[in-house]
């Protein structure tokens, strides 16, 4: 309702109250790019970014990687690939032996990755198919609607299914032993192969005995194992911490991704120094299809540097801008010396200037 005035009845304005904020008079200062101000910028730019760049390709070339696709390996006694074979009967097991050659030595830590093409983890309902709660070890029997179709057991629908949702579903399952070329193991390390902040914060086992805390619930579908035997070796490796499930946990942000899988033991006194060149055996107990969706999967060994593990990308980016920025400042030079004009004028052109022609 309109106010009134003794009786007058007054409009009520929208003009803004007259202050400098509101009424944009504000001082400002525009910069005038001139060629004196532009052309420094992008050799400083050039200048740096080419040499970091340079540093960045050393640190990724100096590391050591080794990569294997095994997605179509053959068992000893069958002529079909072991895919051909899980496609055909999922409960199976299929066991697979891969001879390789390291042509160089692996020296320092090497660690050992999976990799798989053509996944999208990043997928809006993959990503949000999980239930945070009872990654923490807050377990009820109604789990986040986000776990549909992977909350409850399809042929009882009081069980609820833990870890619920479609990431944990779907959790990578091949094992990999790896042997020197006259058999003896090569130790590998379960632990510490997942982010600190997710082992220490995002996953937490329910308190007391893990089995019988999951007394009324039911391992995902797709899994062989329980979730208190995912690690028969290490008991504090299991449940909700269990490493393996953090690490998979963690969507990869790309259709093709690797994960860290094993860390070799260096306090073996053989490995101490890493791996030596030489032939070395992996068996693959391969129970993980992804020929369905035309995905690949590698087995991975590489060391790291300061920077992280092999990527070449970053380093090119720098030195391919770097580049740019020097051409271009190069090209803008010449142009400005054959044909610049003075711009005295300009720089005396002043914002509040209030006169008129």
């Amino acid at each position: 309702m309109p106010e009134t005035v003794d009786g007058a009845e007054v409009l009520k304005s929208k003009r803004p109250s007259d202050s400098a904020f509101k009424q944009q008079r504000l001082p400002a200062w525009q910069p005038v790019l001139t060629a004196g101000t532009v052309l420094p910028a992008f050799f400083l730019i050039g200048i740096l970014f080419i040499p970091i760049g340079a540093l960045l390709l050393i640190s990724s070339n100096s590391i050591n990687e080794f990569v294997y696709d095994y997605t179509h390996c053959k068992p000893d006694n069958d002529n079909r690939t072991c895919a051909e074979i899980i496609s055909a009967s999922p409960d199976m097991n299929c066991r697979c032996n891969i001879n390789f050659e390291l042509e160089k030595d692996f020296l320092g830590k090497v660690y050992m990755y999976y990799g798989l093409t053509n996944y999208y983890q990043n997928h809006r309902r993959y990503v949000k198919s999980r239930d945070d709660d009872q990654l923490l070890g807050r377990l009820s029997s109604t789990p986040s609607s986000d776990c549909a179709p992977f909350a409850y057991v399809d042929d009882d629908e009081g069980k609820p299914i833990a870890p619920c949702g479609a990431i944990a579903n779907s959790l990578f399952s091949d094992e990999f032993e790896l042997h020197l070329v006259d058999g003896r193991p090569v130790p590998l390390l379960k632990t510490e192969i997942a982010w600190p902040s997710d082992r220490q914060i995002k996953f937490r086992n329910p308190e007391g005995d893990l089995r019988t805390a999951l007394n009324g619930f039911k391992r995902p579908k797709a899994w062989r194992r329980e979730l208190w035997e995912l690690d028969l070796s290490n008991e504090e490796n299991n449940g909700f911490q269990n490493e393996d499930l953090i690490v998979w946990m963690r969507t990869a942000a790309l259709p093709t991704f690797r994960k860290l899988h094993r860390r070799i033991d260096h306090s073996d006194e053989r490995f101490q120094e890493g791996l030596l060149k030489g032939n070395y055996s992996l068996s693959v107990t391969y129970s993980y299809s992804v020929t369905e969706f035309d995905g690949t999967k590698k087995f991975i060994l590489s060391t790291t540097s300061l920077l992280g593990g092999k990527n070449p990308f970053l380093g090119f980016a720098y030195i391919v801008v770097g580049s740019v920025c020097f051409l271009l400042g190069i090209v803008l030079l010449i142009i400005h010396l054959k044909c610049s004009k003075s711009n005295g004028g300009i720089s005396s052109v002043h914002q509040r200037s209030t006169s008129r022609p």
